[in-house]
């Protein structure tokens, strides 16, 4: 399973350790049920507060050391700051950044295939 969320979160400020305590207890049912996860982080705007903003980044790997689950740190890296690859929303990613993001997944998520 690969696990992203978070990122509609941090842009409307909520609370980190809600958006922790969804996170964990999503991986946690799916080990439950013998699914290996792989974590994918997000990172956001420095511009909601650099405390806020760092913590939000940090939220995954302490994730993934608890759960311990392989993690993608951050999905959009290499391409995050090219507004080529994203959407009209300036915030999902279109059709051309999705090699980009395999590229930056693929590597984590085989090395869980059995």
């Amino acid at each position: 399973m690969i696990l992203e969320l978070g990122a509609n979160d941090g842009l409307r400020g909520l609370s980190l350790d809600t958006m922790k305590d969804n996170l964990t207890n999503m991986l946690v049912a799916a080990r439950r049920n013998g699914t290996q996860a792989v974590l994918i982080g997000m990172q956001i705007p420095s511009n909601y507060g650099p405390a806020y903003a760092r913590r939000f980044g940090d939220t995954f790997g302490e994730i993934a050391r608890k759960q311990k689950v392989p993690l993608v740190p951050f999905m959009l890296e290499g391409f995050a700051l090219d507004t080529t690859a994203f959407q009209a929303d300036g915030i999902h990613p279109n059709a051309g950044a999705q090699p980009k993001i395999l590229e930056n997944i693929w590597p984590t998520f085989s090395a869980t295939l059995k």
